[in-house]
């Protein structure tokens, strides 16, 4: 019973996430999208939205340059207007002091989002990049 007691020897720590522990890893790409995170403040009583930059986008997470004085909660949406991808479900894995967060998404993004997503970047790296439109 003692020995159960020390500290990092609890029983949940042997416990694996599917989603965070043995998922595989997608390659962080550079990107410079102009975003919106919403999320609710005090319950459900007020809804906030913050702008913010994406700067590194997999598809998996991202990366996001925001001002993080204030209070940014575990949870909450991202929208990519220029992109039209709005409501993607966002849990805070780190906050950085350069004044950037990654997050993990919800759900994974699919290829014609990220494509649609690199093709609003105003990265250099982004700059030769073109949609379908019969694929929209």
């Amino acid at each position: 019973m003692v020995a159960a007691k020390r500290s990092g020897e609890h029983f949940l720590n042997k416990e694996e996430s599917f989603m965070y522990d043995r998922e595989t890893r997608y390659r962080m790409e550079d990107t410079m999208n102009t975003a919106r995170i919403e999320y609710t403040e005090k319950g459900v009583l007020n809804m906030a939205a913050r702008r913010c930059e994406v700067v590194g986008i997999s598809l998996s997470g991202a990366v996001l340059a925001i001002l993080t004085q204030y209070d940014l909660p575990q949870q909450f949406y991202l929208d990519l207007p220029d992109a039209r991808i709005s409501k993607i479900g966002c849990v805070l894995m780190k906050t950085f002091v350069n004044n950037t967060v990654e997050v993990r998404f919800l759900r994974l993004l699919t290829q014609k989002e990220l494509d649609r997503i690199f093709v609003y970047s105003t990265h250099p790296a982004h700059r030769e990049k073109t949609l379908d439109i019969r694929s929209w």
